[in-house]
């Protein structure tokens, strides 16, 4: 697996910088091939959308018959990520990519997984911890929104925020969850810290956001009044 090399065209709609970019396009590159034809785009999707249930229901388990139960929530995230990865990565290995269409399914599914996460805290936790399950789910869409806003202003996409990216969020759930376990309570200041770090990883990114949407209306002032001389120009001529 380790020499297995990266198909890029797999990953020509968009510019990854997380952490573990290299060894995850290199196992969706080998996964990619071997889907069976009768699994759909649309089919991977659903395959998403049910780890996202599986995590919820991990959580209700956990609160309701044993906290060990917690411990779904692992496979649930990895049956997550094979569907958010692999949907739009096997249209593309197709030739079957629908760009707008996959854009906006992948971002309702990536918000409705939120939201099933945050819920599913929610239910699990006591107290005002509580509240940190709508913060959570705040921080993360505020960050998705700053993705979105950079593709428009840029028309480059991008899932990342510097080094951490969707796939080192779910790696740190799960090793929040698997403390959980052992640790009970641990999940409560795991999370608070996880959104303390959320915070400033958005502020950060949302300056330098401010920074390029500033940069580009300098941009286009200076081609208006370069295009508004050339036709001054040409009717003097």
């Amino acid at each position: 697996m380790s020499e297995q090399k990266i198909n890029k065209k797999l990953f020509q709609d968009r510019k990854r910088t997380n952490i573990l970019s290299n060894p995850e396009q290199r196992f969706i590159s080998y996964l990619v091939p071997r889907i069976p034809d009768w699994i759909t785009s649309d089919g991977l999707t659903a395959i998403g959308f049910l780890g996202s249930l599986i995590i919820l229901g991990s959580f209700l388990l956990a609160e309701y018959v044993d906290r060990d139960l917690l411990l779904l929530a692992i496979p649930g995230f990895f049956i997550q990520w094979f569907g958010d990865s692999l949907d739009g990565r096997i249209a593309y290995y197709r030739n079957k990519s629908r760009k707008w269409y996959g854009f906006a399914l992948d971002i309702v599914m990536d918000w409705v997984s939120t939201v099933f996460i945050g819920l599913g805290y929610v239910l699990y936790t006591v107290g005002d911890f509580k509240y940190l399950g709508f913060t959570l789910v705040a921080l993360y869409g505020w960050a998705m929104i700053i993705s979105q806003l950079r593709y428009r202003i840029t028309d480059k996409y991008t899932i990342d925020a510097g080094l951490l990216g969707p796939t080192e969020i779910r790696v740190i759930i799960c090793l929040v969850l698997l403390f959980e376990v052992i640790f009970k309570g641990s999940i409560d200041y795991s999370v608070l810290g996880i959104c303390v770090i959320l915070f400033f990883i958005n502020v950060g990114d949302t300056l330098k956001l401010l920074a390029v949407g500033d940069a580009k209306d300098k941009e286009e002032k200076l081609a208006k009044q370069k295009a508004e001389q050339d036709t001054v120009d040409d009717i003097q001529a």
